[in-house]
């Protein structure tokens, strides 16, 4: 994936919640917003699927993401590449 080609598509950086499908992971995409009365900063969480090639990564890995074409019904992210492998206790 270049990134000078696919300009216009966004990229996140999120968490492997669930590895269990086959060719999929769940992310969970995390981003913190301040709140517009309080003014206290607050995190909101999403999960994506995302399409991984050869399985290689797991849960716990912090992966980035990119948006592509909808592969399935609730598949149109992609995992680039794996920021950080977990650590197994």
């Amino acid at each position: 994936m270049n990134e000078t080609t696919e300009k216009n598509q966004r990229a996140l950086v999120g968490r492997v919640v669930s590895d269990k499908m086959q060719k999929t992971v769940t992310v969970l995409v995390e981003r913190k917003v301040k709140h517009p009365v309080i003014g206290k900063v607050i995190t909101r969480s999403r999960k994506v699927h995302a399409h991984v090639d050869n399985d290689e990564a797991g849960q716990g890995d912090l992966v980035e993401i990119q948006e592509c074409r909808p592969i399935s019904k609730t598949k149109a992210w992609r995992v680039t590449r794996i920021l950080e492998k977990a650590r197994i206790v």
